[in-house]
């Protein structure tokens, strides 16, 4: 329920704010799977460290140089390349 005079168009917020308030209340978990060995716990740790390192940074670190290359290519298109002018 919205406070009086507020527009309607707002309503969407406080749907949002129950939503992202449910997700980050950790006081009851629902569906909560009974603890499992620490070792299954540090294998899946160590995978998703490893996908992390071999595949998901390597794939960042190409965006953004290629992305920084881009920038200094349309950026020498526009402006010029760079040096004294009239050469």
């Amino acid at each position: 329920m919205r406070p009086p005079g507020e527009p309607a168009w707002l309503n969407w917020s406080f749907a949002f704010e129950a939503t992202v308030r449910d997700m980050l209340d950790t006081s009851v978990k629902r569906n909560a799977q009974p603890e499992q060995s620490g070792r299954v716990g540090r294998r899946a740790e160590l995978l998703v460290f490893a996908i992390i390192a071999a595949f998901i940074w390597p794939v960042v670190a190409v965006g953004v140089v290629g992305g920084y290359g881009f920038l200094v290519w349309m950026t020498q298109l526009i402006l010029g390349p760079p040096g004294p002018p009239g050469h």
